[in-house]
């Protein structure tokens, strides 16, 4: 008999092993079962997460019957770098609201004839008629982040829009539209972690766009054109609210909170717990407050 206890022979399932082989397999089985945990888990937390949110779900469905009833036009708009959960969190909002009542708007890029017509305009076509919420994945607003950042329009093109978008948002809130503009703000790291997960995950590579391949190395430049933003656009009328979005289930349950609490709808359960987080949710002033204070810390912008 070889020295050492792993040589030693014994006998399981009538067949002979010795204890190394046996200690390998057990080894191999552990891991194995902590694959398992990790997907129970995952599924066990996924589920309790949904579970959170249908409470706050009914809540929208009683809004759209307010909105129906009522006659009332309610604009979402959802902007934020790419892989910042603006989607995720469309969906989330819509899962069970009326079909007949809303709807999800995301437009590509510009036909020839859209190029020679007034900038708002195709997005005005898209507007809600009565009774109606439309969400905006992404808006009027590529024209102050992505087009400025990319040069698809030109200096007097962005200048023009930030002088006007105010006062066509003014009029719209003053003709009855209920405005509300969400911006989704995540950090580098963790946009760079999701940017790896679409790459490498078949069922997500489809999201993985040429902007997308260049987001990180003008992530600087992105943040530059959000303060001018923030900063040029957040007004009284038609204010900002920034969503901290690194937690996904929290970034999409406040979420619908600032949503629900935008429409003075009878709540469906007064019990329920409607205020915002405020380590997740900030005003469009307290985010400008946060970086100004930032790039007089450390020199330039870090969100």
């Amino acid at each position: 008999m070889s020295n050492g206890n792993k040589s030693v022979v014994v006998e399981l399932d009538g067949k002979q092993i010795t204890v190394d082989e046996l200690l390998q397999r057990y080894q191999g089985l552990a891991a194995e079962q902590g694959k398992y945990n990790d997907v129970e888990d995952k599924a066990q937390r996924k589920h309790s997460q949904d579970e959170e949110l249908k409470p706050f779900q009914a809540e929208l469905i009683r809004m759209q019957r307010y909105l129906e009833d009522n006659n009332k036009r309610m604009i979402i708009v959802f902007e934020g770098r790419d892989a910042a959960g603006k989607g995720g969190t469309i969906r989330r909002v819509t899962r069970y609201m009326n079909e007949k009542h809303y709807r999800i708007v995301a437009l590509g890029k510009p036909t020839e004839d859209q190029r020679t017509q007034w900038y708002f305009q195709k997005y005005v076509s898209q507007f809600p008629r009565g009774g109606e919420v439309v969400l905006f994945d992404r808006s009027w607003y590529n024209r102050a982040m992505v087009e400025k950042v990319f040069g698809f329009c030109t200096s007097e093109e962005y200048e023009h829009f930030m002088q006007g978008v105010k006062g066509f948002e003014k009029d719209l809130v003053r003709n009855g539209t209920t405005l509300l503009k969400l911006y989704f703000s995540v950090t580098k790291d963790e946009q760079a972690r999701r940017f790896e997960r679409r790459r490498t995950d078949p069922l997500r590579q489809w999201k993985l766009s040429e902007v997308d391949l260049q987001a990180q190395d003008r992530w600087d430049e992105f943040t530059g054109v959000k303060y001018e933003m923030l900063k040029r656009t957040h007004t009284i009328d038609c204010p900002w609210t920034v969503i901290r979005s690194n937690g996904k289930h929290q970034a999409r349950l406040n979420a619908i909170k600032v949503i629900l609490n935008a429409v003075p709808y009878e709540r469906l359960d007064n019990s329920l717990e409607f205020s915002a987080d405020s380590k997740v949710v900030v005003s469009g002033a307290r985010e400008l407050e946060l970086m100004e204070a930032q790039r007089i810390e450390s020199g330039h912008f870090t969100a």
